[in-house]
């Protein structure tokens, strides 16, 4: 890469075009420039036949300055540095400073070309494009130009990384409506790069997105959630949002029926069942979540809810059919439904 500052004090990088791309491009201007002189000569020779030797000769002079020299100066103009062998090529003239040539800039590359590449059969023109830095010819260095490759192999796209198993469907119920493309572009790009930032920086940039995200979604991020999980948790959503609104609700359904009716809460997944010994945690040192509806012991353990009803030895009961004394009552805090 060559870096260029244009007018404006801003850096470019731009590739420089190397000596057999641009003799490949030569050549193939040289063969249409060469075509179409054969061909306009043959017609001045056929209209000109009755005409003295002298007026002839005139003819074709003017007939190969206009076309092997004022042909190739007239299309660099108006195609902005694109002739044909270029075109096929992918590579273009420019300014010094990364700007569009003009009709000066083809007219010094085609005097001089005439020299060193009509005359000395190109070899002036490959030993100055091999000898120059940037692969530039007598005629770049004169006109202040430099060919340029246009087409530059496109990088392969980074692998966005899946969620923690843990938040999987957890935020179906958020509106992504008003997140717009910008902001999901720069999320993408963070997923994919974050393991080639510094961790200081690329933490500051996943609060600063998440920040952003929990903003156009109105939801804010659950606490004690990493904001990179959080980002790739809510792509994924999105992700499968599209495949279902692609390919069907039924057949591409990421989250089972129970995660996505469960609602955007900070409070983090269960992980266990806390014993009389502690709580247990999950991967992120966070302790589990009892669930709603649950009664905990003084021990710490979680004993079953009220839908699950009292069975006797023959079969279950009917919750409401069964009465419990006040005296009867167990000691554990369940009350059984009158």
């Amino acid at each position: 890469m060559s870096e260029l500052v244009t007018g404006e004090a801003v850096a470019l990088e731009l590739r420089p075009a190397r000596l057999p791309s641009r003799a490949l491009a030569v050549l193939l201007d040289l063969v249409a420039a060469v075509a179409v002189y054969v061909a306009v000569t043959i017609a001045v020779v056929v209209s000109t036949a009755s005409l003295d030797d002298a007026a002839q000769t005139a003819l074709s002079i003017a007939t190969f300055v206009l076309v092997l020299v004022g042909g190739p100066i007239a299309v660099e103009t108006l195609s902005h540095g694109r002739s044909l062998g270029k075109m096929a090529c992918g590579l273009r003239v420019v300014r010094d400073d990364g700007g569009p040539i003009r009709f000066r800039h083809a007219l010094v590359r085609g005097l001089i070309g005439v020299i060193e590449i009509l005359m000395t059969f190109g070899v002036v023109a490959c030993i100055a494009s091999f000898v120059s830095a940037r692969g530039r010819r007598l005629g770049d260095v004169f006109a202040g130009t430099l060919v340029v490759r246009e087409r530059i192999p496109v990088a392969r796209t980074g692998f966005v990384p899946p969620p923690p198993p843990w938040l999987a469907g957890r935020f179906s119920g958020l509106d992504l409506s008003a997140v717009p493309d910008g902001l999901w572009l720069a999320v993408r790009q963070y997923l994919t790069r974050m393991q080639q930032l510094d961790p200081q920086v690329g933490w500051s940039m996943a609060e600063r997105l998440a920040a952003d995200l929990a903003e156009r979604t109105g939801s804010p991020v659950p606490q004690g959630v990493p904001p990179a999980a959080f980002l790739a948790a809510v792509v994924h959503e999105r992700q499968a949002r599209e495949a279902r609104r692609a390919f069907g609700s039924g057949s591409s359904s990421s989250a089972s029926p129970a995660a996505a009716a469960a609602p955007v809460s900070d409070a983090a997944p269960v992980a266990g069942v806390a014993s009389a010994g502690g709580a247990a945690s999950d991967a992120y040192g966070r302790p589990p979540v009892v669930p709603p509806g649950a009664v905990v012991q003084p021990s710490g353990a979680a004993v079953e809810s009220p839908g699950e009803a009292v069975e006797s030895a023959g079969g279950a009961q009917s919750a409401e059919s069964h009465e419990v004394p006040a005296g009867e009552r167990p000691g554990t805090g369940f009350v059984p439904p009158v």
